[in-house]
């Protein structure tokens, strides 16, 4: 077996480092979405006090672990559709998307096809739960 000499120490890290860097499980999602209001938590909130719908896209286990009072469950990958959506909010109202935070992509692609399917008033809430959480809003 060969050893790494402490030279090649540092270089083994950087070129880790750089490929985690550059892989998709430490990419950030879009700061915002053509067409979608993007909002923090705080916003987020006014709508949940206004009665937006609120749809989580996060898996079964995140969702059974905490949500956002009242959200309705729509797995991104496994219940989401212009069908399942259309059954809970309509194209005029207020909808609001989210999931796991900054680095989960399932809002943001949310938002895309709700907006493609002529929903009007879309919401991208970047943040999501943990955002929510962290802000110590009502968690269900």
């Amino acid at each position: 077996m060969q050893r790494i000499s402490i030279i090649g120490l540092p270089i083994l890290l950087f070129f880790t480092l750089t490929v985690l860097a550059n892989s998709e499980l430490v990419k950030s999602t879009p700061e915002t979405v053509d067409g979608a209001t993007t909002v923090d938590a705080a916003a987020a909130y006014q709508l949940f006090e206004q009665e937006a719908a609120f749809i989580d896209l996060r898996k079964d286990p995140a969702w059974n672990a905490g949500r956002i009072p009242g959200a309705i469950h729509l797995d991104f990958k496994t219940a989401f559709s212009q069908e399942s959506l259309m059954n809970e909010v309509g194209v005029e109202e207020p909808v609001v998307f989210y999931c796991s935070g900054v680095r989960c992509p399932r809002s943001s692609k949310a938002c895309t096809k709700a907006l493609a399917w002529g929903y009007s008033d879309v919401h991208y809430f970047r943040g999501g739960f943990p955002a929510w959480k962290k802000a110590g809003y009502p968690i269900e």
